[in-house]
């Protein structure tokens, strides 16, 4: 297990990175609950992808993940928190955005899935 949820982490920000809605899809069971700076939503996987396709969501770059804390709490459940530096990929420059995230992931019939995730960006200093 040691390792495991954050490479299912990474892989779901490569596929944000990459507009890989598949790949992100499949990583999450729907309804999914994300809390951060615009609160808190319970998102269906028809939100989720008219969200994705509106380019509601920002492309991002995906700086360096780091710090990371995973725990197995039961042998199909697993909770991870991690530091998370991005950037928004336009065209003017910008500082890179700094964030501490949590995710909660459970496994039914062999495959791991994210159910909840926080993203709380920092303050900068």
């Amino acid at each position: 297990m040691e390792g495991q949820i954050i490479e299912l982490e990474k892989k779901y920000w490569h596929g944000v990175e990459n507009n890989d809605y598949e790949t992100v899809k499949n990583l999450t069971l729907f309804p999914c609950i994300v809390a951060g700076k615009n609160g808190i939503q319970s998102i269906s996987e028809a939100d989720f992808k008219n969200m994705f396709d509106s380019g509601q969501t920002n492309k991002i770059k995906v700086l360096n993940i780091y710090d990371v804390k995973e725990e197995l709490i039961a042998e199909n459940a697993a909770v991870i928190g991690y530091r998370l530096d991005f950037e928004i990929v336009d065209h003017s420059p910008k500082e890179p955005i700094k964030c501490v995230c949590t995710s909660t992931w459970i496994k039914e019939n062999s495959k791991w899935t994210c159910v909840m995730h926080t993203e709380t960006e920092l303050e900068k200093n």
